[in-house]
């Protein structure tokens, strides 16, 4: 009896202090000053973490999932047996606390830094009408990269060289305009394919930045349209940047006057792609204009795309969007259907230059 009070009272203390860190990181969340103080702490983190990580071939990360998985799977079955039941709840509620403290640290703080669009000079609503002109000129834009790059026997685009493409992206973040990024860049590539990529392709994740170990993961079996821009915008997570459309907006600004094509081409067809869904409520003939505009190497790409999306559509997809999508919104962000502030950034910066 007196063991049983006993864990009683300790799940009574673990989950006050969950409640307590909620309570705790809200209000850090209210302040700039402290929200400064996890920026720094954050560049610090990183550098450490991605030293530490950047020489393992796989996904160190990816590893730390499993293994808590499977705790934590350990954890729920024997909730089911009554002499383990209590002591199962407590290991719980002690896991939870510590992955919740971790990552509120090491990177849940930093979807509250000033948002992008305040540190640009012009923050104008989105137009339609500055969308078409901007859709028009990417298209040219894509047309132009697409007939340098490099195609396999099907004429569908392929990726030249990985590793250039990841060294690029470290020498494009080098010289991003000071008065968007202050972050800094270590220069060491922790860019890793995932262990986890044929569940990937079924869920529409592409990429994925891991808090934990500041590992940038994606999914090697993607289409090779959209490897080079994942791996940019993964690679902005990588600097500081937390929220998705700021990340996108930071991979936009990395490839898109890089010199290596491939990484070019993905970032132009992103930005094309992104006009584009932003613009078709509004005006679907004028997305029907511009799709019919493709080159004929485009539009194998797009084919190859749909196809790719299509046999890996289902249940796990619809799944992982949805939570996707209550995640960003937790983290005050718009969410997985709203692309909109990723062409707010985008027609500001374009007009700011």
């Amino acid at each position: 009896m007196k063991n049983k009070i006993h864990i009683y009272k300790k799940k009574r203390f673990w989950a006050g202090v969950l409640l307590a860190q909620f309570l705790l990181f809200y209000c850090f969340s209210k302040s700039p000053f402290v929200v400064s103080c996890f920026e720094k702490f954050f560049e610090l983190q990183k550098s450490v973490h991605q030293k530490l990580f950047s020489w393992i071939s796989f996904s160190v990360g990816d590893l730390m999932y499993m293994i808590l998985g499977v705790l934590l799977l350990y954890f729920f079955i024997t909730l089911f047996k009554k002499k383990m039941r209590n002591r199962s709840v407590l290991k719980i509620l002690i896991v939870i606390n510590l992955f919740y403290f971790t990552y509120q640290v090491f990177w849940g703080m930093m979807y509250f830094q000033m948002p992008i669009i305040k540190k640009l000079s012009s923050q104008e609503k989105p137009e339609i009408e500055k969308a078409r002109k901007l859709a028009l000129i990417y298209l040219e834009k894509c047309k132009i990269t697409r007939g340098s790059v490099r195609e396999n026997s099907n004429g569908i685009f392929v990726i030249t060289d990985l590793k250039s493409v990841q060294q690029e992206i470290l020498d494009q973040q080098t010289r991003l305009p000071a008065s968007i990024s202050d972050k800094k860049v270590t220069k060491v590539s922790t860019l890793k394919p995932s262990l986890f990529k044929s569940v990937m392709s079924f869920t529409g994740i592409l990429g994925y930045y891991n808090p934990f170990t500041a590992e940038a993961q994606y999914n090697e079996e993607l289409p090779s349209t959209f490897i080079p821009f994942t791996m940019a915008h993964e690679s902005s997570h990588q600097l500081g940047f937390a929220r998705e459309q700021e990340a996108n907006f930071v991979g936009y600004l990395t490839g898109i006057h890089s010199g290596n094509l491939d990484l070019k081409y993905s970032t132009e067809y992103f930005t094309l792609k992104s006009l584009l869904r932003f613009i078709v409520e509004e005006d679907p003939e004028f997305v029907k204009f511009i799709i019919n505009g493709y080159s004929p190497a485009m539009k194998r790409d797009r084919a190859y795309e749909k196809n790719f999306i299509y046999i890996h559509q289902g249940w796990l997809d619809d799944f992982f969007g949805f939570t996707n999508n209550l995640f960003l919104k937790s983290n005050q962000q718009e969410g997985s259907v709203t692309y909109s502030y990723f062409i707010d950034l985008l027609l500001n910066y374009e007009k700011q230059i």
